[in-house]
């Protein structure tokens, strides 16, 4: 699968980025996790099959790129005012709620695991 069609798939669920700067850090967490372009766009599609690692660090990375994970906590005001005008604060606080107290075993699955919830709940905005 293309890596656009990952970046044109996801980036209304977290990101109000510019598909350049949004592509930049979608190749970056691939090249520093090593997961595949195949693996990034799975995941973005809400494929959630493959758990190796590399997919679970490249889910943190491109949350921490994203400014919405930090050292594996997940940031609720940074996710508030990315995903509030987009789906309404209220929305946006019931998924929090029900995902945010995710921990994984480290931060790579934490992140996985909320990105999964969050995926998994976006019926909901």
């Amino acid at each position: 699968m293309n890596v656009l069609v990952f970046c044109i798939i996801s980036a209304f669920f977290w990101l109000q980025v510019d598909s350049l700067t949004y592509l930049e850090k979608v190749q970056t967490c691939i090249k520093r996790e090593g997961a595949t372009k195949d693996q990034a766009a799975d995941l973005a599609l809400g494929d959630f099959k493959d758990t190796d690692r590399k997919v679970k660090c490249f889910a943190n990375c491109f949350l921490e790129e994203s400014g919405v994970v930090a050292n594996g906590q997940i940031k609720p005001d940074a996710v508030l005012a990315k995903l509030g005008p987009i789906a309404g604060e209220a929305k946006v606080k019931k998924v929090q709620a029900k995902c945010d107290s995710i921990k994984g075993a480290d931060k790579c699955d934490t992140s996985y695991l909320l990105y999964k919830c969050y995926n998994e709940n976006r019926a909901k905005f």
